[in-house]
C-alpha cells in the first residue's frame, strides 16, 4: 500500500508528498509485474484520472476496481 499526502506531511512522514501522476503510478506499479491488481478508492475525479493513468501505463482495465465518493447532491 502507498500513501501520498499533498498538503502536510507529519516531520518523519516517509511516503509521497504530491499529488498522484503518471510517474508516481509507473514507480509503485511498475515492480509489482503484469498481474498486478489495484483498487482505487475516492473522489470521482481522482479515480477516474487515477484509473486512466494506470491504463496508460500499460495495466488491463480488468486488473483495476474502483470506488467513488462524493456528494450526493441531497
Amino acid at each position: 500500500m502507498f500513501h501520498t499526502l499533498t498538503r502536510s506531511q507529519p516531520a518523519d512522514w516517509k511516503g509521497f508528498s504530491r499529488r498522484i501522476d503518471q510517474e508516481m503510478l509507473k514507480e509503485v506499479a511498475g515492480p509489482l509485474g503484469r498481474s498486478v491488481q489495484v483498487y482505487i478508492c475516492g473522489p470521482t475525479l481522482l479515480v477516474e484520472s487515477a484509473a486512466n493513468t494506470l491504463v496508460k501505463i500499460g495495466i488491463r482495465s480488468n486488473q483495476v476496481r474502483t470506488e467513488r465518493f462524493g456528494p450526493t447532491g441531497g
